[in-house]
């Protein structure tokens, strides 16, 4: 669309220069006021309609990082090539590989050639991949595993960014009670839901970035879960068990209550959901969350963000309070998100929250407690989890857990297991999830790690002992 001519900005020579031409064209009147020129940047420029605002179109959504038209992407690629070293087996080891898999276990501990950080783009996904055109050539079977995966990345991260509407992230609102929900796979929750329809891969893998959070959490806790006690569901007895008293408590009968003093009856105490470690879950927007209580349409939600970096990025939207007498966490309490959900946000680790007791007694029919890729057995981030853990199993509550890979998972319970003497009952099986993110994300320390969110789950809680009359 051809610009106006009013929005071509002038410098203030020129600006004086078409100042005096015009008042030597005409005579001004002594009782109007003297044309001032407009100074240059601060020129009307009229209102922009919708179509300009879209950047990039359904079929122009490739391009390599470094010459993105979206600013936010193009210094994504300079932190790349900052931070993010070669996999060329001829370099050395930059870090002590973390799992058999892992690219860094090809290098060897004392290379040919010292480390050196990726700067040539792969022509083909459009991300710094390798140090040069050598060795992206000489090791492109290797990049050939996850290059298409890196493309996909690349297109759905300037989708994100193209100014186009979203309407996969028009949520619904409360479904009929009688309207049941169906757990097999995203398609069929969708479905009873009653999400629009979406009909796009790349819309379905952005609605489940967001979704795979509460939905998760939904699809180990109800009554109409995926995982079951029967062969191949993955459900332990002992996580019978622990998952029966939840839902009694989030599927509970009709208690008759209606409008009218004889309609009264007592509600019991929410339903608290401690998700401990919280990091990008804590940002979702609020809607993402009350997804979560429109599953379980007559039970009330507290949803308990725990974790140092709960608010990163926030401060701007909520502005930490001051820790006073009456607030000595400083919480952020968010209570008008509906008439069945409440988030509160705690800045701190959970182990100083419990040994004050601020969230005592816990109550296996009202809690549980969520680790999202918490990391338990990473060797960067165990010693965080040390004092935690044993006050999680005290507790006698479900400890939902997700990972990056089943390696990672089983790498976290063995550590579990380990730490805690085996004082720890299984209660849903290591596997992948349900309801895991369909969207791959990039690590931008290191390109060549690819994962998705939530991509499998598992639980565990204190070991409990029967009592024996003898």
């Amino acid at each position: 669309m051809a610009t106006a001519p009013s929005n071509i900005r002038t410098s203030p020579a020129q600006n004086t220069r078409k100042a005096s031409s015009l008042s030597s064209e005409r005579t001004t009147p002594l009782d109007e006021p003297p044309q001032v020129p407009t100074p240059p940047g601060l020129e009307y420029t009229g209102a922009s309609t919708g179509s300009n605002n879209v950047l990039l179109q359904p079929n122009n959504l490739f391009h390599p990082f470094t010459r993105s038209p979206s600013p936010d992407i193009r210094r994504r690629a300079a932190f790349i090539k900052q931070h993010a070293f070669c996999p060329h087996s001829s370099h050395t080891q930059t870090r002590q590989p973390i799992n058999p898999e892992d690219p860094e276990a090809r290098k060897p501990k004392a290379g040919s050639q010292p480390p050196v950080h990726v700067r040539f783009e792969c022509p083909d996904c459009g991300i710094p991949v390798a140090c040069s055109e050598e060795h992206w050539a000489d090791d492109y079977e290797a990049h050939l595993e996850i290059c298409d995966t890196l493309r996909e990345i690349n297109e759905d991260d300037h989708d994100l960014r193209s100014g186009r509407f979203f309407p996969e992230f028009d949520y619904p609102g409360t479904q009929m009670d009688s309207a049941l929900i169906n757990m097999t796979n995203w398609d069929t929750l969708l479905y009873t839901r009653e999400f629009r329809a979406i009909n796009e891969p790349r819309s379905m893998r952005q609605v489940t970035r967001m979704l795979t959070y509460p939905v998760t959490v939904a699809s180990v806790l109800h009554e109409l879960s995926p995982y079951n006690i029967r062969s191949g569901g993955r459900l332990t007895p002992e996580g019978l068990k622990s998952m029966s008293a939840l839902r009694y408590t989030l599927h509970p009968p009709r208690s008759g209550a209606g409008p009218g003093i004889k309609g009264l009856r007592p509600n019991p105490p929410p339903v608290r959901i401690f998700v401990l470690g919280a990091r990008a879950e804590s940002s979702l927007p609020r809607p993402v969350w009350i997804q979560l209580a429109h599953m379980f349409p007559r039970t009330s939600f507290h949803v308990i963000l725990i974790g140092p970096e709960s608010m990163t990025g926030r401060d701007d939207e909520f502005p930490l309070p001051a820790r006073d007498a009456a607030n000595p966490f400083g919480a952020i309490v968010e209570d008008r998100l509906g008439a069945n959900m409440k988030i509160s946000t705690f800045v701190e680790y959970y182990h100083t929250l419990h040994q004050a007791g601020v969230f005592q007694p816990f109550d296996p029919y009202f809690d549980a407690f969520v680790l999202f890729h918490p990391g338990l057995g990473h060797p960067a981030s165990s010693a965080e989890w040390k004092e935690t853990v044993p006050l999680l199993l005290e507790t006698k509550v479900p400890v939902i857990c997700t990972g990056y890979t089943e390696w990672d998972m089983r790498r976290d319970l063995k550590w579990v297991e380990e730490q805690m003497g085996g004082e720890v009952d299984l209660l849903l099986e290591p596997g992948e999830n349900r309801f895991r993110s369909l969207r791959w994300d990039l690590n931008d320390l290191d390109p060549q790690d690819i994962s998705c969110g939530n991509w499998g789950v598992f639980a565990f809680r204190g070991k409990r002992y029967e009592a024996m009359y003898t």
